[in-house]
């Protein structure tokens, strides 16, 4: 028994000596974790000043697209038109009769 306390006391010297080893890796680590931390606060801080002005031009983009929208509706297609004979187009009598 007299040989377990040394080996206790060696094996927890060992581990503290590992530890204080590892104190200059966990400090740079913790470094750069906080870093990382200041740098995910500046993006959001960008994207947050940054969300209203791209809300506003998708709105723009689909006002304008909503206007194209009306106006393809609005205007004859191409194929009913083709499908009218250039006869019909000239005399507005025939374009009322099928044909």
């Amino acid at each position: 028994m007299d040989l377990a306390l040394p080996r206790r006391l060696s094996r927890v010297a060992r581990t503290m000596f590992k530890a204080v080893q590892s104190l200059p890796r966990l400090t740079i680590v913790l470094t750069d974790l906080g870093d990382t931390v200041k740098q995910i606060e500046r993006l959001a801080t960008f994207a947050a000043q940054e969300l209203p002005e791209v809300v506003y031009q998708l709105e723009k983009v689909r006002d304008q697209l909503a206007e194209i929208e009306r106006r393809l509706a609005a205007a004859p297609s191409r194929e009913a038109d083709a499908a009218i004979s250039p006869a019909r187009r000239r005399d507005p009598r025939r374009a009322a009769t099928p044909g």
